[in-house]
């Protein structure tokens, strides 16, 4: 290998990559084989380049010991997957401007996946030339189509496929009256605190991701009394816009990762209702049900816990 980078057949970064694949080769191989690796390695660097040897040397025993090269390659699979599936995550972050940007990182064939249901939101065949273009009447890069492919994967997610925290799926809940409803320039008020126009909120309504709660018209009824033990999916959603996350002083546990209590439980007579539900999390829900700490309700709907002497 140093007389072929000497004189000039082989570059550095195709080097370190066949020093790597024979490297990645498993102990059981012997010096032959090995020695045949590189040899096939170097004859197949002058017509590849490092990013397409790595490739190639991943799969070289099929080349050169085909009898040890599957089971070689079915262990280095599961290795790099095991890989991939540890360095997973996710960020995202408001910019404040109405903007949401993120970064990602996911196993290859997640991103294929998601990149192939993307393409197909994004193609030309599904678009009028009016979609196509963009504010200056320039046709849209691919780039702009395939976030805005993304923005409608997300939109249109099926709402019976939605994942559930405590028996709510994971939507956002947009909140208004009657006369924003309907007039022309008006605000909606989202869960999480943050506003959108009443235009964009009643687009959404008919999405999978958001549960419209108009104020001042009939809806689905709130108060079941004594006619079910479980808070409802309504109730859940009433609770969450009235307490916000866990009614316990200071604790911030948002309203999707709390539990529906009874204030006066039900096992004694108590009804399943607005007025006797709050939202507490788990630790302050098992709290609530703990006869060694006594609960008491604040002016404010907030409660303490203190333990009994």
């Amino acid at each position: 290998m140093a007389r072929e980078l000497a004189a000039g057949g082989l570059r550095v970064e195709q080097a370190r990559v066949i020093v790597e694949a024979v490297d990645a080769l498993p102990r059981s191989v012997d010096a032959d084989v090995r020695a045949r690796a590189e040899a096939a390695l170097l004859k197949l660097a002058t017509e590849h380049d490092a990013r397409d040897l790595k490739q190639i040397g991943k799969r070289i025993l099929d080349v050169v010991a085909p009898e040890v090269g599957e089971c070689h390659e079915a262990d280095a699979l599961q290795k790099e997957e095991a890989r991939a599936m540890a360095a997973v995550e996710l960020s995202l972050r408001e910019d404040g401007e109405g903007r949401c940007h993120g970064r990602f990182t996911i196993p290859s064939h997640v991103g294929a996946m998601l990149k192939r249901h993307l393409l197909a939101l994004a193609s030309p065949a599904r678009h009028t030339e009016a979609e196509m273009r963009d504010e200056s009447g320039d046709w849209k890069p691919l780039r702009r189509r395939m976030g805005e492919a993304f923005v409608e994967y997300v939109e249109r997610y099926p709402t019976d496929a939605t994942p559930q925290t405590a028996g709510v799926n994971a939507t956002v809940v947009v909140t208004m009256t009657l006369e924003q409803l309907l007039a022309e320039k008006a605000t909606a008020l989202l869960d999480d605190g943050t506003r959108m126009s009443a235009g964009q909120a009643r687009r959404l309504a008919c999405e999978a991701g958001i549960v419209p709660v108009v104020l001042g018209m009939k809806s689905r009824p709130l108060d079941l009394g004594r006619l079910a033990r479980l808070f409802s999916k309504a109730q859940r959603i009433a609770l969450g816009l009235r307490d916000r996350g866990c009614t316990a002083r200071g604790c911030e546990t948002s309203a999707s990762g709390c539990h529906a209590h009874h204030d006066d439980p039900w096992s004694k007579g108590g009804l399943t209702d607005l007025a006797n539900g709050r939202l507490l999390c788990p630790r302050h829900h098992r709290l609530a049900h703990d006869s060694r700490y006594a609960m008491t309700v604040h002016a404010d709907n907030k409660v303490s816990f203190v333990m009994r002497t």
